[in-house]
């Protein structure tokens, strides 16, 4: 009878979370805002554990901050142990997110790392100035106007930009090691924005360990284990197919990054 009581645990339960996409702050993929109320309900009712299905190839450093930050704030009050399970890939911020796990099982062609930062981007001074396109900009403020693609880049832009990269490869760098610790492999440079695959991940101390959610959760917590799923809502607009062309632009984007990594 204890199943049927209100807020009574019946046997072990794992809260499981995916997150599957690129990350952004668009309001369309993976992002804080979005996942808040998804990760704090995973986290509610003392689950034995939190399972991170991760598949992303990475996006914006400061949100996969701001959602691997949540993630470990309510692990380290709630004292549940979190697990990340890899797919295809856990990349850039991807890893970012996996890093925040306690452990990280991947599959055998499970890609992880590219533990760097990257901007990217296109010029367009010479394609307006053929047309006779003349550009105009007026600012207050010497930097307001940097790095327009519509005029020709300046070294200073380009050197403050670098600068800027360099800042958050080192925030990214200082999150992998805290959470890592030493079961990252010495005498390996493991931050050159360089990847890894399955057994070639555990070895460099990027994995724990080849398994998939199902089987190893149940060697962990016992056959009988339970498992609960919290995913993102949609809206009524993206049900229904309201926001196509904004959508078609971010799955353009997304498979972009994933074919960065052959996938």
């Amino acid at each position: 009878m204890k199943r049927w009581i209100p807020f009574v645990k019946s046997g072990p339960r794992v809260a499981v979370v995916r997150l599957q996409g690129a990350i952004s702050n668009s309001g369309r993929r993976l992002d804080d805002v979005s996942l808040a109320p998804v990760i704090e309900r995973a986290f509610r009712g003392k689950p034995d554990a939190v399972a991170l299905q991760i598949n992303s190839p990475g996006g914006s450093p400061v949100q996969s901050s701001l959602i691997a930050a949540r993630i470990r704030r309510l692990a380290d009050e709630k004292s549940i142990p979190v697990y990340a399970f890899v797919e295809d890939v856990a990349a850039s911020g991807g890893y970012w997110l996996a890093a925040a796990a306690d452990e990280i099982m991947i599959d055998r062609g499970s890609i992880v790392g590219s533990i760097g930062v990257i901007s990217s981007g296109f010029g367009f001074a010479d394609l307006i100035e053929r047309y006779g396109v003349e550009r105009r900009v007026y600012t207050a403020g010497t930097s307001k106007s940097q790095l327009d693609p519509f005029k020709a880049e300046k070294p200073e832009d380009v050197a403050r930009l670098k600068g800027w990269l360099e800042d958050l490869h080192g925030y990214f760098i200082d999150h992998v090691k805290t959470r890592r610790g030493q079961r990252l492999k010495d005498g390996v440079d493991l931050f050159t924005g360089d990847i890894w695959i399955g057994p070639e991940a555990i070895e460099v101390g990027l994995a724990d360990g080849i398994g998939h959610l199902v089987p190893t959760m149940k060697a962990r917590f016992g056959p009988k284990v339970t498992f609960r799923r919290y995913e993102q809502k949609r809206s009524l607009f993206q049900r229904f197919g309201m926001s196509i062309a904004g959508d078609a632009l971010a799955g353009l984007e997304e498979r972009a990054a994933y074919a960065r990594f052959g996938l």
